[in-house]
């Protein structure tokens, strides 16, 4: 075994330049294995990230209230209370169309929702200055902001400087009593995910002129799926109980997005895996015809081993490991490849794509399982070569 991988080794590298194109498929379909799974599966935990920073207890409600049905805040707030074994936290959600101003400085493109005082501990989200509403700014009203950390150094300087100034918000003056701490220092712009402005649902009702919220979101007391699947169902009876029509309400969880978002992104890894394994079987062609050439180019030297007494299970051993070695040293360049681009991946993207562990062994496995199938063919023809025809090959 030993003599025939050093022959194999020798063999290669007699013939380098053919033995690299033989290889290049193997390298080419391993790092192309290797990158796009990584990639996928490092977007797919990207992904996840993102809507965990969401919460994966959360459950959106969405409304469409008419004049003859509709759910008021208080029908909401005492379904949530009846429900405290399922709901840890809620609040609604009230979208406004406005822009915010101060001094002169306007900002067109600033997120103003409404929503209550439990909001900031759903969302998980920490101040970097002063405090978050409170029950008492709902219940009476009152004329309060919290910004993003954004507008707060846009039209401030800084989030201590913002705290007890005031802001226009559709023309109606708001007292800044706390700042949000920075989310995404990479994006402070225009829209992004610190360009947001907090106010009491109570009165961004009045501003968006339209008397009942029609979004809310709770929060379930854990992640559990038989609790999200209780709380969604008792949320969709009490709903149907007021409107009496499912087209008129939307329940989602967010754990539910979740998991259809990760089965699509797993699918789509393993379709984009197989796509780049076809590439491997294209190598294993590859692997057959060289080897076939290489049989065909040493019938004389085959001829000669077996007129001095080769059996034929140690030329058939022979030509085998040969064509396995090729493919072993091309998946390790392969491997070596794709761990390099996807170490570079996180460089030119928003996330990174580590290479996957089962990605380098399926792939790596692959690449011997070729040479040892396609390299079989050639290597059983050399095997059963008549050492007499084989010596009158020229």
């Amino acid at each position: 075994m030993l003599q025939s991988f050093r022959l194999a080794l020798k063999s290669i590298w007699s013939n380098k330049v053919r033995s690299f194109l033989t290889m290049l498929g193997i390298i080419i379909g391993v790092a192309a294995v290797i990158i796009l799974v990584s990639i996928v599966n490092g977007y797919m935990s990207y992904m996840t990230e993102s809507f965990a920073s969401m919460g994966t207890n959360q459950i959106s409600v969405r409304l469409v209230n008419l004049s003859s049905r509709y759910a008021t805040v208080d029908q909401m707030y005492d379904f949530y209370e009846e429900h405290s074994n399922l709901f840890s936290q809620m609040t609604p959600n009230v979208s406004v169309s406005a822009s915010v101003k101060h001094s002169g400085d306007t900002m067109d493109s600033t997120s103003v929702t409404g929503v209550s005082e439990e909001y900031i501990d759903m969302v998980d989200k920490k101040l970097e200055a002063g405090r978050f509403l409170s029950y008492s700014d709902v219940s009476s009203r009152q004329k309060v902001a919290v910004l993003g950390y954004y507008p707060a150094v846009e039209l401030f300087g800084s989030a201590d400087q913002a705290v007890g100034e005031k802001v226009l918000i559709s023309g109606y003056g708001y007292t800044v009593i706390g700042v949000i701490e920075c989310q995404d220092a990479d994006n402070l712009e225009d829209g992004g995910t610190d360009d947001v402005v907090y106010i009491p649902y109570s009165t961004a009702v009045r501003l968006a002129r339209s008397g009942i919220p029609s979004s809310y979101t709770f929060a379930t007391v854990n992640t559990q799926t038989e609790t999200t699947s209780a709380a969604t169902e008792a949320l969709e009876t009490f709903l149907y109980s007021i409107y009496k029509d499912d087209d008129l309400y939307d329940v989602t969880a967010m754990s539910e997005m979740l998991d259809s978002l990760n089965s699509m992104i797993s699918q789509m890894s393993l379709m984009l895996g197989g796509i780049a394994g076809i590439s491997l079987l294209v190598a294993g062609v590859g692997v057959m015809n060289i080897m076939l050439v290489s049989v065909t180019e040493r019938t004389r030297e085959i001829g000669i081993r077996k007129a001095l007494g080769a059996r034929p299970g140690v030329i058939l051993q022979q030509f085998v490991l040969e064509a396995i070695t090729t493919s072993v040293i091309g998946g390790l360049i392969g491997i070596g490849i794709g761990c390099g681009v996807c170490s570079l991946v996180g460089q030119f993207m928003d996330f990174s794509a580590p290479p996957t562990f089962s990605a380098i062994v399926v792939s790596f496995s692959v690449s011997v399982l070729i040479g040892l199938v396609f390299g079989y063919m050639p290597a059983r023809r050399a095997a059963n070569l008549n050492p007499i025809d084989a010596l009158r090959s020229e």
